[in-house]
């Protein structure tokens, strides 16, 4: 189902993985350069020369280009699509990326679409090149760094291709966050009547293909966009390939053509999806909520990779995007799990493996789950606070995480199986919970952006609800006596909680030892997506009202100390309310606060409910949180 009247802050065009991810920061796709989520410039262009006359729809009219206008632009949950008109053509720019979540094989595949339609406006026959250009920055962490090799690929099926990649190959050389990929290729490819040649553009060395169509008879192109990294992350030492590699025979040339011959199929599977999650999210928040999760797909599943284990199993590796570029984050993981919840289990499983490892490691010395195993692409072990710095470490906020992790999983699927061979790790986790986290100390937390905090009560329920997470992980394993032990104690945690958060208005604190303070209670969401009810309803009532006091025009700020606000955790707070009504109203001022910001980048999770402005983060994988709505209308949370 395409939007059309959501003007989003950045449109997705290409989105792969955390190195290739290609977006148009502007209203119009002609109307600036194409970008990596990064912002650093990731320049594609886009010429139609139509009877002779040279017009762009893509990329920014400089050095006296002339540009075709741009009608209209819409976006669905997998394809970004626009339409043109100029020299008496209408053109029809159809942007995919197929990372469907519940297909590991399709998402993994590196290679996105791009399907042009030419047809007259004016009754006569046009004759239209189409021509694609990629600069040498989309293989390169910066233009110039190093000379670039161009050349063209055989790949048969009537396809003509052209490979770029920079002569320097140091594969897995850069670690961090705003670093764009400097070792692989990307393979530019288009059908039909297609050429290639070496180009320079934009100062930059290119490579180019022109497709020659007609608006009589010859009206579409098919063009595809791929990457192959060769090499994709460092995994305790050991170099892993993308999880499409992991039989040792297919190459990317063989992904490619496949790609091509799968388009109509793969097309009709994204449309398909599309509508069925647009139709459930409508019902379970409105279409305001159903467009947000429109938008936040393809960066949600942007912002990963998928490689294989040596045993064969998945990891599916986090990039902390615009923070600090760790991999596999525990507190990013937890916020993105209702995402695959509902769609693909086996990837939360893929986030928990790396940090199951880590923590049953002899280089790990703590009683509590570290925060991530490295910095992406390099997973040897946490850099989070100097990694094993006892200081300096977020034990309530990771060992809750982790354990809600094991318990939802175990909930949508029904069994504990996986998660029974960390059985000792995970009671250990939880019994740290109940010696720190009924007042946890001056911690670290996942909102640490806002300040540390002792006596953090909404960190407090995060402990509450791992404990309770162990509680029903138990009751799968069959220790009945072991699982009514922890959800005793999780009860009693909550009755002391209750006594000591309270204000006199009906709303509860930011710290217990804060008296009129307030913040989103979100770790609560899962005792009523549970059916635990391990708080008394009247509580979370009247919490949740007080949020109707506090909303501004662009949300409710996240705690009483700023002005801001996080997107996922806005969502889950929404979630506590009893029925659809008070949600669209909590949602409905985030919805326009992407509608109007001046910040345009990928859907940023941290903004000013004041002004609207971005203050930090952008194309994150939290935003997979956002789901939480329709994961509660599923009802498979509860047993």
């Amino acid at each position: 189902m395409l939007q059309k009247p959501f003007r989003a802050p950045a449109y997705p065009l290409i989105t792969i993985d955390p190195y290739t991810s290609i977006w148009s920061m502007s209203d119009k796709l002609n109307g600036g350069q194409t970008k990596h989520w990064c912002a650093k410039p990731n320049i594609i262009t886009g010429m139609a020369e139509i009877d002779g006359e040279e017009l762009y729809f893509m990329g920014e009219l400089n050095n006296g280009k002339k540009g075709m206008e741009q009608i209209s632009v819409e976006f669905n949950s997998f394809s970004t699509i626009y339409i043109f008109n100029g020299a008496g053509v209408e053109l029809t720019a159809h942007f995919t990326s197929p990372v469907l979540p519940d297909d590991m094989e399709l998402y993994s595949r590196p290679v996105s679409y791009l399907k042009v339609d030419v047809k007259s406006l004016d009754g006569k026959k046009h004759d239209v090149n189409v021509v694609i250009t990629v600069t040498s920055q989309l293989c390169l962490n910066h233009g110039h760094q190093c000379p670039v090799l161009t050349s063209e690929v055989k790949l048969g099926d009537g396809l003509t291709s052209m490979r770029i990649g920079g002569q320097e190959q140091a594969i897995l050389g850069k670690v961090g966050d705003g670093i764009c990929i400097d070792w692989g290729h990307f393979y530019l490819t288009a059908d039909g009547d297609s050429s290639v040649k070496r180009v320079r553009a934009e100062d930059f060395h290119a490579a180019q293909i022109t497709t020659k169509l007609d608006t009589a008879s010859n009206n579409k192109a098919l063009v595809l966009f791929a990457y192959d990294d060769i090499e994709t992350l460092i995994y305790f030492g050991k170099h892993l390939q993308a999880w499409w590699k992991r039989d040792g025979k297919t190459t990317i040339e063989q992904a490619i053509t496949s790609a091509y011959n799968e388009y109509d199929e793969i097309l009709k599977r994204c449309n398909d999806f599309d509508e069925k999650m647009y139709d459930e999210a409508e019902k379970a928040g409105g279409s305001k909520y159903a467009e947000l999760l429109q938008l936040a797909i393809r960066q949600v599943m942007a912002a990963h990779k998928l490689v294989a284990d040596e045993d064969g199993q998945a990891l599916f590796i986090s990039k902390e995007c615009h923070s600090n570029g760790c991999a596999a984050t525990v507190d990013v993981s937890y916020p993105s799990i209702p995402m695959f919840l509902l769609y693909n289990t086996e990837l939360i499983k893929g986030m928990m493996r790396p940090i199951f490892k880590f923590a049953e490691s002899d280089a790990w010395p703590f009683d509590f789950a570290p925060h991530d195993v490295g910095t992406y692409p390099i997973l040897n072990g946490q850099v989070y606070s100097d990694g094993v710095d006892p200081n300096h470490q977020m034990p309530v906020e990771e060992c809750g995480n982790m354990l809600v992790m094991a318990g939802t999983v175990s909930r949508a699927e029904g069994n504990a199986d996986y998660v029974k061979a960390h059985r000792e790790t995970l009671k250990k986790w939880a019994d740290y919970l109940l010696g720190h986290g009924v007042d946890p100390e001056h911690q670290l937390c996942t909102d640490d952006f806002a300040g540390h905090l002792a006596h953090n009560c909404n960190l407090s329920l995060k402990a509450i609800m791992g404990i309770a997470s162990y509680s029903l992980l138990c009751e799968y394993w069959g220790d009945f006596a072991e699982a009514e032990k922890y959800m005793n104690n999780a009860k009693d945690m909550a009755k002391d909680w209750v006594k000591n958060a309270s204000n006199d208005d009906g709303s509860y604190r930011l710290a217990f030892d804060r008296p009129g303070t307030f913040s989103m209670k979100y770790n609560v969401v899962w005792d009523k997506l549970y059916g635990t009810k391990i708080f008394p309803h009247n509580v979370i009532q009247s919490e949740t009202e007080s949020y109707l006091w506090r909303l501004n025009a662009y949300g409710m700020p996240l705690d009483n100390r700023a002005d801001y606000t996080k997107t996922d955790w806005l969502v889950w707070a929404a979630t506590l309310f009893d029925g659809k009504e008070h949600f669209e109203k909590m949602i409905e001022p985030m919805h326009f606060m992407y509608k109007v910001t001046p910040s345009r980048v990928p859907m940023t999770d941290w903004y000013s409910v004041i002004t609207s402005m971005q203050i930090g983060f952008q194309h994150r994988t939290v935003q997979g949180g956002l789901w939480i709505k329709m994961l509660e209308q599923s009802g498979i949370m509860k047993k």
